[in-house]
């Protein structure tokens, strides 16, 4: 059965006399799913951001801080404009629809919009789901304040691009895509509209979230980006990204800032320019960023060095196999001497680094799995700043292994009840056997417990596991079993 709403909707339209600004701000309703995360919600602070604060009132509820969600989000829904929901893949999208349905049963006539990765790979399938109205793709921040205008205007979204509707007779449209626009265009995040001390609280540090740049330009098989964005990438100006961390930090006092761009030394002229205007600033604070191999390779050392001295404290660097052939088929477009020579440059300069794996790609040999097992194993010795995190490949919609393996008869989820039930870190592929990932399972354990800072009552099993590690033994894992009843790992999504 399709929503109560269409397009133009029953609105009220705002009143102008000539030449004058409306008199009336409307109240816009943001939603940030529950997840087991605690990053700042910065994709609906970047949309409210963007308002125009004269006409809209921006209005942030995120589920992680509420009891009741959707209880939260019906207390503010009363003579709202919208209600615009960020949506990603996995179990998010759960707690959307019964916000999103609640919303509906209670403001039958409210716009309901979807914005985010989900509805981006999705959109016109998103709207099969009654109480979802309309869906944002890509990059949103023009998109959905061109969206709250024609709402208050009553006009129809015919030819608003980025964006996919149900019109008035109840067929679903999907306009064309929106340009990526600069970043610099935009104004600087709102931070006011977070309760910034609770998610410090949450996270038990003072760490600011903070995205400097959208998109990538790299073409990785296994990621939905270059759909989503293109292959297009997009970043603040130093100086004006340097003098917001600055105000930021007068105004919350954070000591720790977490970039949380795709990839932030795309550019090394960019990246060279935003630490020497934080160390010019003198601010007393750390950072972590993302970064590729084959750009860490590319920056001098020289920069590894300010990049250090104004607070670096940790990078990300994608890893994802230890076998060349699998990176090259993957098109990850980098070289495994290059995840050295990165760890070579921060073991020098006192680096933290993540290095994500991932295993169980369709076809992929038990040597290929063995080779990420032994790179990763190799990384975890160097340093205990070192971590070699391990996932399963799962079909991602969007990305161009998944249309290799659905042409090969692999079944996405469908619907999005069954696309809430997918899971990125316990799920695994059906080209992953049970003997294999034993394997991965029981060597994540170990190789985590051996190489990782371990409190005093630990370090017998940990000189176990470095025993396990280095004869490659991951039989009869009691230690596991017993660890892992006491403490038993969160289910991510």
């Amino acid at each position: 059965m399709p929503s109560t709403f269409s397009v133009p909707a029953k609105i009220p339209v705002l009143r102008h006399g000539r030449g004058a600004q409306p008199t009336v701000r409307r109240k816009v309703v943001l939603y940030n799913p529950r997840s087991v995360f605690f990053t700042m919600p910065l994709g609906v602070l970047s949309v409210a951001s963007n308002l125009d604060s004269a006409r809209y009132e921006p209005v942030i509820v995120d589920g992680r801080l509420e009891a009741d969600p959707v209880a939260a989000v019906l207390r503010q829904l009363d003579g709202a404009l919208c209600l615009g929901v960020s949506v990603l893949t996995g179990a998010p999208i759960r707690d959307a629809i019964a916000v999103s349905r609640a919303a509906k049963t209670h403001f039958p006539d409210l716009p309901v919009v979807w914005g985010g990765w989900h509805p981006s790979l999705f959109p016109t399938e998103c709207l099969e789901e009654p109480s979802v109205d309309i869906t944002v793709q890509a990059q949103g921040e023009e998109t959905f304040a061109e969206i709250l205008d024609r709402l208050t205007q009553g006009r129809s979204l015919e030819g608003c691009l980025g964006c996919s509707y149900r019109n008035a007779s109840g067929c679903v449209r999907q306009n064309a895509p929106r340009p990526l626009r600069d970043v610099n265009a935009f104004p600087a995040h709102d931070f006011d509209l977070l309760p910034v001390e609770r998610y410090y609280a949450l996270k038990g540090k003072r760490q600011l979230d903070f995205i400097s740049s959208q998109g990538c330009n790299f073409r990785c098989a296994f990621c939905a980006d270059p759909q989503v964005y293109g292959r297009q990438w997009v970043g603040l100006e130093p100086v004006r990204l340097a003098g917001e961390i600055d105000r930021l930090w007068q105004r919350y006092h954070f000591d720790d800032l977490n970039f949380q761009d795709e990839t932030f030394f795309t550019r090394s002229a960019r990246v060279e320019s935003i630490a020497d205007e934080l160390l010019r600033r003198r601010l007393p604070i750390t950072w972590a960023a993302t970064m590729r191999a084959d750009q860490g390779e590319r920056l001098a050392d020289s920069v590894w060095r300010k990049c250090k001295e104004s607070g670096l404290r940790r990078v990300l660097i994608g890893v994802e196999s230890g076998s060349q052939d699998m990176l090259d088929r993957i098109r990850k477009d980098i070289r495994l001497e290059q995840v050295h020579y990165c760890a070579r440059q921060c073991l020098r300069h006192d680096i933290a680094i993540i290095f994500p794996f991932i295993v169980g790609f369709p076809g992929e040999t038990d040597t290929s799995v063995w080779q990420s097992l032994d790179l990763a194993k190799q990384l975890r010795t160097l340093s205990s700043k070192f971590e070699t995190p391990i996932f399963y490949f799962r079909p991602y919609p969007g990305s161009a292994i998944t249309a290799e393996a659905v042409a090969n008869g692999y079944r996405l989820p469908r619907g999005l009840e069954e696309w809430a039930d997918f899971d990125y870190v316990d799920s695994r592929g059906p080209w992953v056997s049970q003997e294999k990932y034993r394997l991965v399972e029981r060597f994540k354990f170990y190789s985590e417990l051996a190489f990782k800072s371990a409190p005093r009552w630990q370090w017998p099993l940990q000189a176990f596991a470095r025993i396990r590690c280095r004869r490659d033994w991951y039989t009869v894992p009691i230690e596991k079993g017993v660890m892992q009843t006491l403490a038993p790992p969160t289910r991510l999504s």
